[in-house]
């Protein structure tokens, strides 16, 4: 969920390095079975994105019904969502931030006030502060922290005008978050 902030970006990252939970009793490791698995991936997922369980199966219904690989297209809907954008473009410090601040009218999409955090963006909309918002020290203070951090390929930044530009919708090459989406598929499968 990367509530330990920057950290997690480098090798330091105490949730790679020791990978097991904390105390005396943290590794002893309990055998999940199947079931357990595939739960645990799609909760993992729901907390990455911060999506409810009904939001999350309308997105896998979205996805059955669309064409192409299901797992793939569910990670391709949830990587449109405004929300995700936002924090793609570094305008905001986490998915929540993110959330919260389109949540507050923060952004407009193609020049139309968007605060719907799970509007899911296209090919070729412009994502843009609104001009109001410029100034908001929340915005401006993540754009400065998140300056070095890379923008996906799929998205364009302009950080000038504080603006950004869907250039195509993710591929599952795109999402680097660590989801094993076939095992999601089986669960919703059965």
């Amino acid at each position: 969920m990367f509530l330990k902030g920057s950290r997690c970006y480098t090798d330091k990252c105490s949730i790679s390095r020791r990978n097991y939970a904390p105390g005396q009793n943290g590794q002893k490791k309990k055998k999940l079975s199947e079931y357990g698995t595939q739960l645990r991936e799609k909760q993992k997922t729901k907390a990455y994105y911060g999506v409810s369980e009904k939001q999350f199966r309308k997105y896998f219904e979205m996805a059955s019904n669309m064409r192409g690989v299901t797992g793939e297209v569910l990670l391709q809907l949830l990587e449109s969502r405004l929300d995700n954008v936002i924090y793609r473009l570094g305008f905001g410090s986490s998915r929540a931030q993110a959330r919260m601040l389109v949540t507050h009218g923060a952004f407009e999409v193609n020049g139309h006030k968007v605060d719907i955090p799970s509007y899911l963006v296209k090919a070729g909309d412009v994502i843009s502060v609104r001009e109001i918002r410029k100034d908001n020290k929340a915005i401006q203070a993540n754009v400065e922290e998140n300056a070095a951090r890379p923008v996906p390929a799929w998205l364009e930044k302009d950080a000038e005008k504080l603006s950004g530009k869907v250039v195509r919708l993710a591929a599952r090459e795109d999402v680097d978050l660590p989801v094993e989406e076939h095992l999601i598929v089986e669960l919703y499968s059965k």
